[in-house]
């Protein structure tokens, strides 16, 4: 967001201050977008923001601001820039750098703070370590890898130093820097040195290599595959087809093997297949090959069916990962970069033996037929969904936290990565519904979201995404009820109670707000429906009748629900 050259003041006839001196060095660290809402406390550091080679997107809601910043980041693979104001406005962006932490992203999050001389004389949305008494948002830890508050200019080359190196962490970092209101118009000299932002890639040693080398070649291992082996995929299939290795994946992991791949049994975890387990109880691996995933509750539900016999050999940059999501089962660690260790292995075993290739199953199956009467199935929506956007596009697409995440983790099925989004980490609703917006533009191109109308009624950046013409689409599974919610306690044994919502129009919503959309009623109107937004420029809405009858793949969060505990109560 740029203001007219008559009316902008020029950055080089000004004094370097605090604010001009980092954004200019967020920009040589490769930061290329910016999220955010202005305020009265961060105005002089938006106004060099603003006035910066920066593509400054000016949002709605500081968490959505937040979300958006996310998955910019994964899609683009580069760090972005967060901003906010004091007090609300740094708290309401509190979750959103949570889900960034736990997704992986790379995020420079700057905040406004009150100045020193005011702290304690209740200043308007008085903002310190003091005064919002949540460290958490000031020192490293939680949300955090690294946080500081600048209360002097030199201590801003030292802080850049530090978050120059935090950004070449292969998994992602998020970091926080607190600027007093008066420190953001202080003097500074540009920062002339920046430590050199190389990739800090643990490698492993050649005796490792060479041993698992020997290993696999004998029994080969099962390979887990997660998010963080989403660079790597191009190795890790040609490790698994030398190997003839069965493969499974988290839900942030599918498309990293193909889904359609005969050596790939299925999906773990929320949404996941059940089949899975099935396979594995029937023929159990001694050895299980752990690529980029921490095998958490969403992944794995700590199912002992996903368990060797023997061992896992657990590949991560993190330490702290081993032997945390099943500690009574035997870990062998390697701390090393996912895609480090399988190029390394791959060349350790050498080229394959001459053999026939595997006869591939093709990921369309026989289209399925719509029902004359009634809403639309889920299982339908997703199978056009699948045929239009998966297999018609390039499409990011993207699943809201509820029974969206779990119907399209199931169905949908994806031959490559980089397509597919969840947050089955910190699972925020509103996560998708916002951050579809900061994916499409990142990305200049479509971002899909598919939402419960529950999320899209919590959190959205539809305004933002008119105002910025993002191609993004929003497809609404419009049941009239947090639907997760009141299936769920169903099945642990209560009475649903305070899930019903009023009925939304959000087609009518959308025009309002100046993006387009159109109503699916029924399931003859599905396909031509998503075809019209696929085509459509824009912010597009559907607004998707679902039948609330069909139940979601969710058993296995309902039962991790009930073996904690949360069914005590009985039946209402």
């Amino acid at each position: 967001m740029r203001l007219p050259a008559c009316l902008s003041p020029s950055l080089d006839a000004a004094p370097a201050t605090v604010s001009t001196t980092l954004v200019d060095a967020l920009v040589r660290l490769g930061i290329t977008h910016a999220f955010g809402v202005m305020g009265g406390a961060i105005a002089p550091f938006f106004h060099a923001v603003a006035h910066s080679e920066l593509h400054t997107l000016h949002l709605r809601h500081e968490a959505g601001a937040a979300f958006a910043a996310v998955e910019a980041s994964l899609a683009t693979r580069r760090p972005v820039l967060v901003f906010t104001t004091a007090g609300p406005g740094l708290t309401n962006a509190l979750t959103g750098m949570l889900a960034a932490r736990w997704d992986g992203a790379h995020v420079i999050f700057v905040s406004a703070s009150t100045s020193a001389a005011n702290r304690g004389r209740v200043a308007t949305q008085e903002t310190s370590p003091q005064a919002i008494a949540t460290h958490g948002l000031y020192m490293a830890g939680g949300a955090l890898h690294y946080a500081t508050t600048i209360e002097h200019p030199a201590q801003l080359a030292p802080a850049l130093g530090q978050i120059a190196t935090g950004l070449a962490r292969p998994g992602g970092f998020v970091a926080h820097l607190s600027l007093p209101i008066d420190i953001q118009r202080a003097a500074c000299a540009r920062v002339a040195h920046l430590p050199e932002r190389r990739d800090l890639v643990p490698t492993p040693s050649a005796d490792t290599i060479a041993q698992h080398a020997q290993r696999f070649a004998a029994e080969p291992p099962l390979v887990w595959l997660g998010f963080g082996a989403r660079h790597a995929a191009g190795a890790i299939r040609q490790l698994v087809e030398r190997l003839g290795a069965r493969v499974i994946c988290s839900p942030r992991g599918k498309g990293i093997f193909p889904e359609d791949h005969p050596q790939f049994l299925g999906v773990t975890g929320l949404g996941g297949h059940t089949r899975v387990d099935e396979l594995l109880v029937a023929d159990r691996p001694r050895t299980t090959l752990v690529l980029g995933t921490r095998m958490g509750e969403s992944t794995s539900f700590w199912a002992s069916e996903l368990t060797p016999s023997e061992s896992f050999i657990h590949v991560d940059t993190d330490v702290t990962v081993f032997g945390a999501a099943y500690p009574h089962v035997c870990t062998e660690p390697v701390l090393a970069e996912v895609g480090a260790y399988v190029r390394a292995l791959v060349d350790q075993l050498g080229p394959a033996t001459d053999a026939p290739p595997a006869e591939v199953t093709p990921l369309r199956g026989p289209r399925p037929q719509p029902r004359a009467t009634g809403a639309v199935r889920p299982q339908f929506l997703l199978e056009e969904m699948q045929r239009v956007i998966v297999d018609g596009s390039d499409a990011w697409v993207m699943a809201e936290s509820g029974n969206a995440f779990c119907w399209s983790t199931h169905l949908l099925r994806f031959r490559e990565p980089g397509r597919y989004r969840v947050s089955t980490g910190f699972g925020s609703m509103g996560h998708a519904t916002t951050a579809v917006v900061g994916a499409a533009l990142a990305r200049r191109g479509k971002a899909v979201a598919l939402v419960g109308d529950g999320a899209m009624m919590m959190m959205n950046e539809l305004h933002s995404a008119v105002q910025y013409r993002a191609d993004a689409i929003w497809i609404v599974l419009n049941d009239a009820s947090y639907l997760m919610c009141a299936q769920g306690m169903r099945v642990m044994g209560w009475e649903p109670f305070h899930c019903d919502l009023p009925r939304v129009d959000f087609v009518a919503l959308a025009r309002a707000i100046g993006a387009g959309g159109e109503r699916v009623a029924t399931e003859a109107d599905v396909e031509g429906a998503l075809e019209r937004a696929m085509r459509a420029r824009g912010p597009w809405v559907l607004d998707v009748t679902i039948d609330p009858r069909e139940a979601p793949p969710s058993g296995r969060r309902n039962k991790s629900l009930m073996e904690q505990g949360h069914a005590a109560g009985g039946r209402a």
